[in-house]
């Protein structure tokens, strides 16, 4: 009898061992109370702001994003949970003005080190219609309507802190900038790798310079500037390389433009020789096709990178960007 038992019990013990072994090595890599080897706990609002993260965090950080892959970001609700894990964090990431239940969240969690990208760089305010370059007269009517709409809770907050533009992300150079800013508070966070936050923070740097100066090489010879948009989140790009945005509908990419904006997409594509009409990877295209239908455009994807799926043209920020220069440089007829 007793020899039959000790083999369970040998085995049950080899178990826990074995059970013993696997919980201390997760609960050094997964613990984060930010000192003694272990990561820092950073919770990052959506995906630009999670890019910067880890790849400025590297191997000290664990990074949880707010926003799951595929949600509109504007559209988040955060659960208790999720509000519970930033009043947990040891660093919060986020943008002031593109997802409300995040501003107000953080403002409540206590967090000592959180991070508003937005006072990282300037912010502007850019006309839904206009950027780059100053062809707002004719489009003023227009310009009213379409910061009316900006202004009924379509998550942007264009009305708050003077009307500014939040989608500092997809000009490269505001990016740097403030990749810049979050190398140097995620050094002061955790003074004990600042060393390897610095060599991130320069090697990303690097990559960003080179992708400014591919934008600026593709699109300096180019057929037309204007490029139109269901969604007008490339403000920034387009003052960055010389372009004109034209949105369809202000900034709600689902938004239906009405009878009297298609037709003066229409007059604007004739006049500045406009071939595309763009439309993102996260809301619907219907808008675009239609448009694209009513004026003999073509369609294509321009993504905003507020998320990365299985749709999007690239793995990560800097593949999405390229993806987007390409597009754009088709559309503008780029020499």
């Amino acid at each position: 009898m007793n020899v039959r038992r000790l083999i369970p019990t040998t085995a049950v013990a080899g178990a826990v061992v074995l059970g013993l072994t696997a919980l201390s090595a997760c609960s050094t890599s997964d613990a984060a109370d930010g000192g003694n080897g272990d990561k820092l706990k950073v919770t990052a609002s959506f995906y630009p702001m999670q890019f910067l993260a880890e790849r400025i965090g590297g191997e000290h950080v664990a990074v949880t994003s707010l926003t799951k892959p595929g949600v509109e970001p504007h559209d988040l609700e955060l659960t208790p949970r999720q509000i519970g894990s930033i009043s947990e964090s040891d660093y919060v990431l986020y943008l002031k003005g593109i997802q409300p239940a995040v501003d107000d969240a953080i403002l409540q969690s206590g967090v000592k080190n959180t991070v508003d990208a937005a006072t990282l760089t300037t912010l502007e305010n850019h006309g839904s219609e206009v950027s780059g370059h100053d062809h707002g007269h004719e489009e003023e009517a227009h310009e009213d309507e379409a910061h009316e709409e900006h202004a009924e809770g379509d998550g942007h907050n264009h009305g708050e802190e003077g009307g500014a533009d939040p989608h500092i992300w997809l000009d490269p150079v505001k990016y740097a900038e403030v990749a810049k800013g979050v190398g140097k508070s995620l050094e002061k966070a955790d003074p004990d790798h600042a060393a390897a936050y610095k060599k991130n923070t320069e090697a990303l740097v690097g990559e960003l310079d080179k992708l400014n100066t591919a934008y600026e090489t593709g699109l300096k010879n180019t057929a037309t500037k204007t490029f139109i948009t269901t969604h007008s989140a490339f403000g920034y790009l387009a003052e960055r390389y010389g372009l004109t945005q034209q949105g369809i509908a202000g900034i709600d990419p689902e938004a239906e433009p009405s009878p009297a904006r298609i037709q003066e997409i229409h007059t604007i594509a004739e006049k500045e020789k406009a071939t595309t009409v763009f439309f993102e990877t996260l809301a619907s295209d219907r808008t675009a096709k239609t448009l694209a239908k009513d004026t003999g455009l073509k369609t294509g994807v321009l993504d905003p990178l507020e998320g990365i799926t299985k749709k999007s043209q690239g793995a990560d920020y800097i593949e999405v960007m390229e993806s987007n220069l390409t597009a754009l440089q088709k559309a503008l007829g780029a020499k």
